[in-house]
């Protein structure tokens, strides 16, 4: 295995060949019969979903015990079944149901404690722990992927989310070599951490092209109408219908409200791995009270995924060295144009992010006219971030994302400070 002196990377759940994914396939199905009835019900969650029965059915769920759930995997099929079961209750009928059950929230709360993960669908649960494969050996093809669960059962939202799968996947293989350039800067090895850096750049440029296989089998208005309003949060979500987010009843008239961002990719341990490799910072950008705290929303990202990759991503951040290395070297030497390279090849990949945003949800969001909007029923965040009257100054399109960040604004942001790391 390959590790940097001071990274073991089995330390932090991460391999040197799934990177942030897990070692073996996720579980399929949770072994003990105990949980058999809500394992009956997420296979028939789109479904019900359409009919509109999705709440019914999960009120009449006993509410089952943790007891019988042992190993680490069982936790998180667990975990993300009752993610999926979360976002259908509040958003799967016509206006946002406030409070969830405590079938649902007694358990869920219990088993995001034993993860250290909020009580949401985060995209550790509806990404790094929701596929299989055909193929164990090889996660990069994401024609060999499938998704466990499911909102719509629709190809749609399976290759919306198995792409993310081979992206991790792929990515996996510039962990170590990642973690080798650190060592590199350490003992000012100029020669090869200039051509570990450009392999490197290769890498990414590999995760962009698979990134643009999003359009595939991805239909925009698949996506913004029948997903996009499950991956939805609690957070600054009031204009969708949720002022005070949601209520989690754990019986006998108590509970709690919560506040959380919807599943993102900016949850992605991957991603944020390349920023702190690189020596990208970015600024407090996102939702307004994040602004005025001066926490990034990138930052606040880290507490949406598995506690083990937080932790990795906290202990490199103490290791990284590579920018500030390739500064003390001369301009327009062989090392900075490799490092500058790398960076404008993770600008190229967050630009690929906006294109297919504007695609996925801009140009979708523009096409409903208010006239539209007015004809349904149906309160969620497709139909309120299709809204013309939230435009302003600091968002010009007046759509937010799935955690209530001004959408374009912050991808932008997020674009232009990656490229503006180049030395």
């Amino acid at each position: 295995m390959i590790s940097s002196p001071t990274i073991n990377l089995d330390d932090y759940a991460v391999s040197p060949v799934h990177g942030f994914l897990p070692t073996g396939l996720p579980l399929q199905a949770l072994p003990h019969g105990y949980y058999a009835p809500w394992e009956r019900l997420v296979t028939q969650l789109p479904d019900l979903i359409r009919a509109g029965q999705i709440r019914k059915l999960i009120d009449d769920l006993p509410v089952l015990e943790t007891t019988w759930l042992q190993s680490e995997a069982e936790f998180r099929r667990a975990y993300s079944i009752l993610s999926f079961f979360t976002h259908a209750y509040v958003w799967g009928g016509e206006r946002p149901q406030e409070t969830l059950p405590a079938c649902i929230s007694k358990p869920f709360l219990e088993i995001s404690r034993h993860l250290e993960l909020p009580p949401c669908a985060t995209y550790a649960a509806l990404t790094l722990w929701n596929y299989t494969s055909t193929t164990e050996t090889d996660l990069t093809e994401p024609d060999h992927l499938s998704v466990l669960s499911s909102f719509t059962g629709t190809k749609d939202e399976e290759w919306f989310m198995v792409i993310s799968v081979a992206i991790e996947a792929k990515g996996a293989r510039l962990v170590p070599l990642m973690l080798d350039a650190i060592a590199a800067a350490t003992v000012q090895d100029v020669p090869r951490l200039t051509a570990l850096l450009c392999r490197f750049t290769d890498g990414l440029g590999d995760l962009t092209r698979t990134l643009n296989r999003m359009y595939e089998h991805n239909q925009p208005h698949v996506f913004f109408h029948q997903l996009r309003p499950f991956l939805a949060g609690s957070k600054n979500m009031a204009a969708a219908g949720l002022p005070n987010g949601v209520f989690y009843d754990v019986g006998q008239g108590e509970g709690e409200w919560y506040q959380y961002s919807g599943g993102s990719n900016a949850q992605s341990s991957l991603i944020q791995t390349f920023d702190i490799f690189l020596g990208v910072s970015h600024s407090a950008t996102g939702g307004t009270s994040m602004k005025s705290s001066g926490t990034s929303y990138i930052q606040d990202m880290r507490n949406y995924m598995p506690a083990p990759h937080k932790r990795f991503l906290e202990a490199l951040s103490a290791l990284s060295n590579v920018r500030s290395f390739v500064m003390t070297t001369a301009a327009g030497s062989s090392l900075r144009e490799a490092y500058n390279a790398a960076v404008m090849a993770l600008t190229s990949f967050r630009d690929a992010h906006i294109q297919m945003v504007s695609r996925y949800i801009i140009i979708p969001a523009r096409n409903c006219t208010p006239r539209e909007i007015k004809a349904t029923d149906t309160v969620n965040l497709a139909t309120a971030s299709a809204q013309v009257d939230g435009l302003n100054e600091s968002n010009a399109t007046g759509l937010y994302g799935t955690g209530g960040t001004s959408l374009i604004p912050f991808l932008k942001n997020t674009r232009d400070t990656t490229k503006s790391a180049t030395c």
